[in-house]
This record gives C-alpha cells, sequence and structure tokens, in this order.
C-alpha cells in the first residue's frame, strides 16, 4: 500500500513538472473550483436534494413553458401531464448522467474529459456555459417583466412611454428601462458569496409560492370558479393531437437539458451517492408538476376573465390593471405577486445559470478567470444577446424551449455511454487533471476523436429541424420528427460512440464483465497545494501502516469487479 501511495503522489507531482524540473501548477487543467469536492462539503442530504428541487423549480420560467400547451389547442390536464412526463424522464436522466459526479466529486466539465479528452473537453464545457448564458437573459426578460407590472401598479404614467422596442420585442421602452434595472440588482447579488445566500433561497421558495398560489386563487375566483378554469377541453383532435402531445412531452424533456448535461455539477455534493435518487426521481418532476398545475389553471382562467388565451402570466397580471381594472385593490395585489416573482427570478437566475456558467467560464480560461468574474462575463452576455426577442410571443418561447437540445442531447448520450457501458463506473481521477501524453484521457494530442464524431453524427438528423425552427422553410416530416430531436440526439451520440469505440478502442476502457466503480471513492487531491506565488507546498503525510478504507478506494490497479 505504501509503494502505490507514492506512485500516487509521484503521479499529481509529475503533471506540474516544467522542463526546467520545478513544480509549477497547470492552470489550464485544475484549479479549486474543478477539483473533487472536499470531504468536509459533501454535506447535501436526501432532504437537501428534495428541498433543492422545490427551490429550483419555482421560477417565472416553469409558468410560461407549463402553459405553451394550450397555445397550440391542448386541454389543460393534456398541457399538465406532457410537462409531468417530460420532466419525469429528465430526472431519470439526471440520476444517471450524474453519477460521476455523486461518487468521483467531479464536475461536468472533468467529467467531460474523460470521453473527450483533456482539451476536447473544452468544447462541451462551452456548449453548456453558452446555454446557461441565453438562460440567464431569458431569466431577466422575466425579471423585467415583473419590475414593470410593479411599476404600473405605482406609477400608471409608465405606460405612456413612448415605444421604440417595435412588435418582436417581449419588452417595450419602458420595459427596457426595467430590464435595465433588474439587471443591476441582479449583479448586486453576485456580489454576495453563494454560502450566505442559504437564507435568501428559503426566502425566494417562500414568496414564489405565496405569490403564485394568491395569484392562482385570485385568478379562479375573476373567472367564476375552478369549474370555469378546469373545463377547457382540446381544440385539436385526431393525428394533429397525437404529434401535440408528442411535441410538447419531449418540449419538457429538452427544456431540462442543462439540468441533465451538467448533473454532475450538482450532485458532486452529495453525502453519498444513493442521496441524490429521490431528489432526481420524485422531488424535481413533482415540483414541476405542482408549478405546471398552477401555469395552466392561470391561462385557462384567462380566457373566462378577457375573452382570450393570456399564455404569458405577467401579462396576464399587467391586464388585470387595464381601464376599468386600475383600482387600489387590483394595483396592491398585482404589485406584491410582481415583486415576490422578481425577488424568485434573481435566486433562479443565479442559482440555475450564473453559478453554473461562472464555473464553466472559469474553467475555459481558469488561469485568468475565476468562477465570481464568470458569474459577471455571464450577466454581460446575457445583456448583449438581445434575449428580449425570445419571449416575444407563445410560437417564438416554444421553438426557443426546442432548439439549443440538439447540441446538448449527444453530449448526454456519450457521457452516458462512456460511463456505463465503456468504464463500468471506473474513473482514475488524477488522470483527469493532467495534460500527459501518457494520461489515460489524453486522447488523441488531448482530443477525443470518437466522442467528437459521435457528437456531430447525432446533431446531423436534427439540424433540419433546427434550421426550421430559426425560421427555414421545412416540410412536415421535417418538423415532426423535430419534435422528438432530444431521445434521437441522445441515441445517436450514445451508439455511434460505442461503436466507434469498440473499432478504434480507447484508453481505460473496461474489458470483460462486470461492474468497477468503487463502493467509495475519497480523494482530498491534497498531494499537493498550490499557493498565490505559483510555487507548490508538499502536505502528503507518510502512509499508515495499516491501508485506510479511502488508500484502498482509489486504487484502481486492485478494483474488484461486482456482480451486475
Amino acid at each position: 500500500m505504501a509503494s502505490y501511495l507514492q506512485a500516487l503522489h509521484e503521479k499529481l507531482i509529475v503533471r506540474s513538472v516544467d522542463a526546467n524540473g520545478i513544480l509549477r501548477p497547470i492552470n489550464a487543467l485544475d484549479n479549486d473550483s474543478i477539483r473533487p469536492t472536499r470531504q468536509q462539503d459533501r454535506t447535501w442530504t436526501q432532504l437537501t436534494y428534495i428541498s433543492f428541487w422545490f427551490s429550483a423549480t419555482a421560477n417565472v420560467s416553469n409558468l410560461y413553458a407549463a402553459s405553451t400547451g394550450l397555445t397550440v389547442g391542448l386541454s389543460m390536464w393534456e398541457a399538465v401531464g406532457c410537462s409531468f412526463a417530460g420532466w419525469f424522464l429528465a430526472g431519470i436522466l439526471m440520476a444517471l448522467n450524474g453519477r460521476a459526479g455523486a461518487l468521483y466529486r467531479i464536475p461536468f466539465p472533468v467529467q467531460c474529459r474523460a470521453s473527450f479528452g483533456v482539451w476536447g473537453a473544452l468544447w462541451p464545457t462551452f456548449n453548456r456555459a453558452a446555454m446557461s448564458v441565453v438562460w440567464n437573459g431569458v431569466q431577466a426578460v422575466q425579471g423585467a417583466q415583473c419590475i414593470y407590472v410593479f411599476l404600473h401598479a405605482i406609477f400608471p404614467s409608465i405606460e405612456n412611454i413612448p415605444d421604440k422596442m417595435g412588435s418582436n420585442s417581449a419588452l417595450n421602452s419602458a420595459g427596457m428601462i426595467c430590464f435595465f434595472v433588474y439587471w443591476i440588482v441582479n449583479c448586486a447579488f453576485l456580489v454576495i458569496p453563494v454560502p450566505k445566500m442559504k437564507v435568501l433561497v428559503y426566502i425566494k421558495v417562500f414568496v414564489y409560492y405565496a405569490a403564485v398560489i394568491a395569484m392562482t386563487a385570485w385568478t379562479v375566483s375573476l373567472a367564476g370558479g375552478a369549474s370555469a378554469s378546469f373545463r377547457s377541453g382540446s381544440r385539436i383532435h385526431g393525428a394533429q393531437k397525437s404529434w401535440m402531445i408528442c411535441r410538447f412531452l419531449f418540449i419538457g424533456l429538452g427544456s431540462c437539458a442543462t439540468f441533465i448535461s451538467n448533473a454532475s455539477d450538482l450532485q458532486r455534493y452529495a453525502r453519498k451517492p444513493s442521496d441524490v435518487i429521490l431528489g432526481q426521481l420524485i422531488s424535481f418532476s413533482f415540483s414541476g408538476l405542482i408549478v405546471a398545475v398552477f401555469g395552466n389553471v392561470i391561462a385557462s382562467a384567462s380566457e373566462a376573465i378577457f375573452g382570450e388565451l393570456v399564455w404569458n402570466p405577467l401579462d396576464f397580471l399587467d391586464m388585470l390593471m387595464s381601464g376599468e381594472r386600475y383600482t387600489s385593490g387590483n394595483r396592491t395585489a398585482c404589485a406584491f405577486i410582481a415583486l415576490a416573482l422578481a425577488y424568485s427570478t434573481v435566486f433562479s437566475a443565479i442559482f440555475e445559470n450564473s453559478i453554473p456558467a461562472g464555473n464553466d467560464i472559469a474553467s475555459l480560461l481558469p488561469k485568468y478567470i475565476t468562477v465570481k468574474r464568470g458569474f459577471f462575463i455571464c450577466a454581460v452576455l446575457s445583456y448583449a444577446i438581445n434575449p428580449w426577442y425570445l419571449l416575444s410571443s407563445a410560437s417564438v418561447f416554444i421553438d426557443f424551449l426546442s432548439s439549443y437540445q440538439i447540441f446538448l442531447s449527444g453530449i448526454t448520450g456519450i457521457l452516458i455511454c462512456d460511463y456505463y457501458l465503456l468504464r463500468r463506473g471506473k474513473l482514475n481521477i488524477p488522470d483527469l487533471y493532467t495534460s500527459s501524453s501518457t494520461g489515460t484521457y489524453h486522447h488523441f494530442h488531448g482530443f477525443g476523436i470518437q466522442a467528437f464524431i459521435a457528437y456531430i453524427v447525432a446533431i446531423v438528423p436534427n439540424f433540419y429541424g433546427f434550421l426550421n425552427s430559426m425560421g427555414v422553410a421545412a416540410g412536415m416530416g421535417v418538423q415532426r420528427f423535430y419534435y422528438v430531436a432530444y431521445v434521437v440526439g441522445l441515441l445517436i451520440g450514445f451508439g455511434v460512440f460505442y461503436g466507434l469505440v469498440c473499432a478504434w478502442g480507447i484508453k481505460g476502457v473496461c474489458r470483460g464483465r462486470g461492474w468497477w466503480e468503487p463502493k467509495e471513492y475519497l480523494d482530498e487531491f491534497d498531494g499537493a497545494r498550490l499557493d498565490g506565488g505559483g510555487e507548490v507546498e508538499e502536505i502528503v503525510q507518510e502512509a499508515p501502516l495499516t491501508p485506510s478504507k479511502a488508500d484502498i478506494a482509489r486504487k484502481p490497479a486492485q478494483a474488484k469487479p461486482q456482480s451486475q
């Protein structure tokens, strides 16, 4: 055992030796934020994950997405069922894809290195960062709409500001002023250390559900009772209805593409791997179901109140203050509801988009960018992409929800295949952080060629449908095939990657039968500590006479296959 610890120590040190034999940090592959989570930080239990998803799903975006099915003719309960089924499938995939994070405590950018190579992993990391930036911009628009409703309730003259934005924008000129206000508030909260936001997140859950329940009860009352809100039936039938159910079921799945791909980022904090299962399978889908019911009830009630379907709950609030409805009672209710939703949007954006994007951007250039700097880069880019054009109508928002999934589904299929079918749960963690050509995951000059080929092949069948969602004309067959784009991309990525590896081979693949995942993996990654000046202070202690459980768990050579 002593010889093994010495070999492991040398492996950790060699990766940081320069041409002159001096130990120096390799900033391009290693920094504090992407190393395996320290033992003292692995504190998330089953209850933590269950609570987390009730907080994460408590956002305005899910109210939006839940009611979009009504705009194409589905009934309220059909739309709710599609949302729930899609989220349940997403929860299963999250539990599967996050296993490497739950056991080895590594984040998504590092997990990708096993299949895409230590340098090739920068591409899927960039993909996920780009999607986080876009979603952060979308939630900023929703936050701006919340602030506009709040200000409209106090200052009626705000609606008289001349509009210069045009009909293709979800925000008018007054809304753009509110967008800037929201953006400043969001950036101010990014200064607060993430661990200190815990109490603020608890408050977010309370105010969100209080506001949504109050809004639902109010709108049902205005509509003439629950029966008027629940009785909306399907306006489409036959094959058209079947295809719409298929479409919105997989939109529910595809809208969770970022959560599925970066599942390791959340599961790396688990006290033990099994703690994540109930949260992903039950809490994630059930909390989404609750929000979907609220969103659909509110949208259904709008037909009885206004004589038309209002899919955007924030437009619904503002319409409650139009004309003769601009009463003190309506204004007070709308102001409090809008303020609560704005507060919840801030923390949804931070935890669902700013933090993942900050980690990804920092891992792209760790020598120059810290996670905190990544937060603000995400904020600036979210402003620069003009996200107010993504929510101008229900059809545009639906196209947005179904668009970027084709670039993430193939990545997820490759990661699942690599971990379960090829490596059988066995990862060499130190080699994920080395640029040495002898490393297990160096592949071809740091790039996993098989993974990139599988990624491209997974995109090709869905690319015409993607262009159609961006405005290019396409036949009905192409449009309907695109409804199942996420599943197609995931399965093709999985299958092509497996076939290429079987044909060409790849280092680190487990041959024969059995499951090679250790029961427990404890690695503090403390072979060397890098101080601020770039020097290395060794803190490895002498090997104990009796090997510890952690020593045995992280010794790949002695791992014994367990029965399937």
